[in-house]
């Protein structure tokens, strides 16, 4: 079988939650898979550390997609003749955009969430028209779609009216660096970082959906409560629309106690989550959330929301708080703080849950998905 894969995200040291479900589930497949051949399409110059095998080719196509109009060429345009040519049974594009020209060949995107047809106005406009046109197409050509939580598949076939036995289930995993930290790691990395104190932590980028004004709102509000010396630290890099959060950082009373680092390396990361008190995840819209799982991973106990698909992830490792309460978020940081024995609770039941999320489990789904979108049928022996 030839597979031709859309590896645009595919770019060293700008991996997103998408980037990383392409990374991790391509590696896994091109190395079960070598009797099997991939296509692998860039829109720029690739690295040769995403070339996972012998049977991976790969090809660049122009122009590059740093904007929705590029995009639309690349897709709809550019990619086209490439892709017929090499005659391939599958097309797959894990980050959920398609080619409506491609119609005699199978299609799976894989559409992680809808959240830009419940909250348009936190896109660029133009990003946010390309998306909400295109995407309810993408879906209706697809011969199947992945998503990464039972509430997306809900929402997308609701949204896109799509019958759900369309839909495959393929959970996020998490880097397998994320572990926890002996007590003198943690130690050093708060000496380094905040001086000795302890901290809340949030990771992901800095976009309205993630919540960050409310979350800066209710850590004043607990630090006024409190008197407690637990710092919040913040580790993502600023994407669309943050004005709101850069005046609530402004307007508060701690901002001493406040630090953005930006984005960080893995490997920086799995030291600064590691030696954090709690993570402070309280997005209003999430279609998996990776960084529950991550820290679940990390022993790290955790503050998310109520709502989407973050309570389905969490389960019983987290505190679910309404994300559109300060108060609930601020009460939810007080207890985390002062509670060792809730701490301790929650990191007991992450210690399970987190068995249920792996990204060999993902790549299995994955292909599971990709084998009943070409009709192929397991022969299992009794």
């Amino acid at each position: 079988m030839k597979i031709v894969v859309n590896t645009r995200l595919l770019i060293s040291e700008k991996l997103s939650g998408i980037g990383w479900f392409k990374y991790h589930t391509l590696k896994r497949l091109v190395k079960w898979h070598p009797e099997h051949q991939f296509v692998f399409l860039f829109d720029r110059k690739y690295e040769d550390q995403f070339i996972f095998g012998d049977n991976v080719i790969p090809e660049v196509i122009f122009p590059p997609t740093r904007h929705p109009l590029l995009s639309y060429i690349w897709f709809e345009y550019s990619i086209v003749n490439t892709i017929k040519k090499h005659k391939p049974d599958l097309f797959y594009s894990p980050d959920g955009y398609l080619s409506l020209k491609l119609k005699d060949i199978p299609s799976v995107p894989v559409i992680h969430d809808i959240n830009f047809y419940h909250y348009p106005k936190d896109l660029p406009y133009i990003t946010s028209q390309y998306y909400q046109y295109f995407f309810p197409k993408f879906a209706n050509v697809a011969k199947r779609i992945i998503t990464v939580s039972e509430y997306s598949k809900r929402d997308i076939a609701t949204h896109f009216n799509i019958t759900p036995d369309r839909i495959d289930v393929a959970y996020n995993g998490a880097n397998e660096i994320f572990e926890p930290l002996a007590e003198a790691q943690k130690v050093a990395v708060k000496k380094e970082l905040t001086d000795g104190y302890e901290y809340f932590v949030y990771v992901g980028v800095l976009v309205p959906r993630k919540n960050i004004t409310r979350m800066l709102q209710a850590f004043n509000e607990f630090k006024k409560t409190s008197g407690s010396k637990t710092k919040l630290v913040i580790v993502g890099a600023k994407m669309f629309l943050t004005s709101d959060m850069e005046k609530a950082y402004q307007q508060s009373a701690f901002k001493d106690d406040i630090l953005f680092t930006g984005r960080l390396s893995t490997k920086r990361l799995k030291l600064v989550m590691g030696a954090a008190k709690s993570l402070v995840y309280v997005s209003y819209f999430e279609g998996f959330g990776i960084p529950i799982v991550e820290a679940m991973n990390a022993d790290l106990p955790v503050i998310t929301s109520n709502i989407t698909a973050m309570p389905e992830i969490a389960g019983n490792a987290a505190l679910l708080v309404d994300p559109f309460s300060i108060d609930a978020i601020k009460e939810a940081m007080l207890a985390m703080d002062k509670d060792e024995t809730l701490r301790g609770k929650l990191i007991d039941n992450a210690r399970i849950r987190r068995n249920n999320f792996s990204w060999d489990k993902t790549a299995g789904k994955v292909w599971e998905s990709i084998e009943r979108a070409v009709n192929i049928i397991r022969v299992v022996s009794i």
